[in-house]
């Protein structure tokens, strides 16, 4: 076992703490920005996160490491610090996304293909550098009438494991997140359909890795949970989406695997820690269970930043009062009265 990895993973997930997701492409951004009335320039988005990694509540006691956008990694604060060392300051780990984007599959415009293999090694190299120490890999599956069908799920599954090589080729802990959707314009399926897609996903992602020789103690497995489609209309009580999503995870994932950061996957921020922290609130799991949320980390907090400097202070406690919850979540303590108790 390479220890370097599995102590990067271990603080990955460490009890109580959990990953902010900040990596959106410029184009997921400005969809944000445009909530506000923001333009999505270099200097909005730099301001932006340099607000919530200026948080010191949130970062220092509830974030244990930040997924980071290309553009982020390498950019400085107004005062010439680099964004990555304000992370660092609060021991907090630095990540990044190396993935350019899923693409739809030759022959088959209807599911996609992640892509952003070529030149990895290099880039990788260059993360490092730079001071990323943890990666993250999205592997996107629809689920619909007629898929995900046998050669996209293996297609993506392939595409993780070569990826996740690399990664700790690189001494960088890969994040494996193979997500089937829950809010695409097809999410009609009902909870035992994602139960069984998601399954088969897990499986097959588990076998390209160990096919890859790829050391599960140094990854961390960032999933979906088992939840309706959007547009599902049988809806499920949250009690059955916790114990769906348990199941399949103990069917499906090594207990050699470090931990689970869960995506939040379309849902709203109660949503995301409610299920979280009733995931936890079950006796001998083997991992330790987290989030590595973005937008159910963050909607409230830009909403109330709305780019203005004097709104910081607000939108910076907004964060730091999820992350706290959150953090609640990921010991299996959340409770709704604690909302507002805060």
């Amino acid at each position: 076992m390479n220890k370097k990895l599995n102590d990067v993973a271990q603080m990955m997930v460490t009890p109580g703490k959990g990953i902010l997701a900040a990596d959106e492409s410029n184009a997921t951004i400005a969809k944000r920005f445009n909530q506000i009335d923001l333009e999505c320039s270099e200097d909005n988005r730099r301001n932006y996160r340099e607000m919530l990694f200026r948080s010191s509540d949130a970062m220092k006691n509830y974030i244990s490491g930040v997924i980071l956008y290309d553009e982020t990694i390498r950019q400085k604060s107004e005062t010439g610090e680099y964004l990555t060392a304000i992370i660092q300051e609060s021991n907090s780990l630095v990540g990044i996304k190396v993935d350019t984007g899923a693409k739809p599959l030759a022959l088959d415009n209807s599911q996609t293909i992640t892509e952003g293999l070529d030149g990895l090694r290099e880039r990788l190299n260059e993360y490092y550098n730079l001071g990323a120490r943890f990666a993250k890999w999205r592997g996107v599956i629809e689920i619909s009438k007629d898929n995900p069908t046998p050669y996209a799920v293996k297609s993506n599954a392939q595409a993780l494991a070569r990826y996740a090589a690399l990664c700790q080729e690189a001494n960088i802990v890969p994040i494996i997140e193979p997500e089937v959707l829950m809010d695409s314009k097809n999410s009609i399926h009902n909870i035992k359909e994602c139960e069984r897609v998601t399954t088969w996903v897990l499986n097959t992602v588990f076998q390209e890795l160990s096919d890859a020789d790829i050391e599960l103690e140094g990854i961390i497995l960032k999933p979906n949970m088992v939840i309706p489609g959007k547009f599902c209309k049988e809806k499920s009580s949250s009690d059955e989406i916790a114990e769906k999503t348990l199941k399949c995870l103990k069917e499906t994932v090594p207990h050699a695997v470090p931990g689970i950061a869960f995506l939040s996957g379309g849902q709203n921020d109660i949503e995301a820690t409610r299920h979280l922290s009733m995931v936890n609130s079950a006796s001998n799991n083997p991992w330790n269970i987290t989030f590595s949320y973005g937008r159910a980390l963050q909607h409230k907090s830009i909403m109330t930043w709305a780019g203005k400097t004097e709104n910081i202070p607000g939108a910076q406690n907004v964060f730091s009062h999820r992350a706290k919850m959150n953090s609640f979540a990921s010991l299996g303590k959340w409770n709704f009265n604690l909302e507002n108790n805060d």
